[in-house]
């Protein structure tokens, strides 16, 4: 049941309405210069949200003399501008009490103006007016809540635009990617990496918290969940720091991530997501759950074009086609070995295991099923290319 008041308050609050764009002045002042013990500084509404301020006043006044008088929505839009102000929620409940405290002042000091007020009316008006305070409490926190919600929303539709941009190779000016890179926390210059990781469903991080954790780790990043992939662009100061991160993200991963090469300019993370993943997608090795781009020439040129590439290579490799998987994985692999090693059979026998006749029986037998020689120049770059290819896409 809502407390009532005798006739003689309605005095009281006409007097203090009339004072009411006073009485807010006063009550800034006031909460300005109060001792705190919140960590957060209370700051002054601003001009725009001064007839809230007045309209709260008002309303909380008039709650006094009847509780049914109080009017949440002037409440509702302080909370909300409050919001705007980024005020910690700390700073907005002290200074409210502050205020309250005070305005219970002013009440009790306009009280004994009036003769038909006696002590159970002005008793009666204080309980309305702790009352009104929750009222307030309550109207006000909805107000902030909602505000809050909008803003994060906001925020995060906008972090999303310009993450897309970046990743859709939109061409930006150096002014606008500065703004960008200022907005996603990262430096505006590089390197980056793009990573790319692989989502179990629609709308489940593959790496939860990772903002996060790469920061803890002095890595600057920003995300963006996709329909398939969680990308991200990451801020790598030195080899150290990328080292820790595949670490960390090797130790999270469930599926596949993908990690380009290095780059320096933010215009080229759309380049950078294709190369993330060209490695998320090609042939998983030893079980890894994380491959890195190398960003060798080789390893560009043979993934900058996919599917011009694939056509190429596979017919450059056709005359595998008849032989068991098997036998044309070791042929496969003791070619990128060879390779690997500058092509020195001896290196490369080391590695395999294997006798060095062994390595240049099957290295006869590559020329035999390609039609080329790994003595000239011309077949050794393109059988090269072709093994890369296959290697990364097929």
């Amino acid at each position: 049941m809502r407390r009532k008041t005798s006739q003689p308050a309605t005095g009281v609050v006409a007097a203090l309405t009339e004072r009411a764009d006073e009485l807010v002045d006063d009550l800034v002042k006031v909460t300005m210069e109060a001792p705190k013990q919140s960590d957060s500084a209370w700051v002054p509404p601003p001009i725009s949200a001064h007839k809230a301020c007045v309209a709260t006043v008002r309303s909380s006044i008039a709650a006094t003399a009847s509780l049914a008088m109080f009017d949440p929505e002037p409440a509702i839009q302080l909370g909300a501008e409050q919001a705007r102000q980024q005020l910690a929620v700390s700073a907005v409940i002290e200074g409210d009490r502050i205020g309250f405290r005070r305005l219970w002042q002013v009440l009790a000091a306009e009280a004994p103006r009036h003769p038909d007020v006696d002590a159970h009316t002005v008793n009666q008006m204080t309980a309305n007016l702790y009352t009104a305070e929750d009222l307030h409490a309550t109207a006000k926190f909805t107000g902030y809540r909602d505000q809050q919600r909008r803003q994060v929303l906001e925020e995060m539709s906008e972090h999303s635009v310009m993450i897309d941009s970046l990743l859709h190779g939109h061409s930006h000016d150096a002014w606008t990617l500065w703004e960008m890179a200022n907005y996603l926390r990262l430096p505006a210059e590089g390197p980056f990496v793009v990573i790319a990781a692989e989502v179990r469903d629609v709308g489940c991080q593959a790496l939860p918290e990772i903002e996060s954790k790469l920061r803890s780790l002095d890595v600057a990043s920003a995300w963006r969940l996709l329909p398939d992939l969680q990308v991200g662009i990451a801020h790598i100061a030195s080899e150290h720091h990328l080292d820790r991160a595949i670490a960390l993200l090797t130790r999270m991963a469930v599926h596949r991530v993908g990690v380009s090469a290095r780059f320096d300019d933010l215009r080229d993370t759309s380049l950078g997501l294709h190369f993330a993943k060209v490695s998320l997608r090609g042939p998983a090795k030893a079980a890894a759950k994380v491959a890195v781009f190398d960003g060798s020439m080789l390893a560009t040129a043979a993934a900058s074009a996919p599917a011009v590439m694939v056509k190429s290579a596979a017919a450059a490799l056709d005359g595998f086609g008849d032989l068991p998987g098997q036998e044309r994985e070791i042929l496969f692999e003791t070619f990128r070995v060879w390779m690997d090693n500058d092509a020195s059979v001896n290196a490369c026998a080391d590695v395999l295991f294997v006798h060095p006749n062994t390595v240049r029986k099957r290295l006869r037998r590559i020329e035999q099923r390609t039609g080329r020689s790994l003595s000239r120049s011309r077949d050794l770059i393109e059988l090269g290319l072709a093994f890369e290819v296959h290697s990364r896409l097929m």
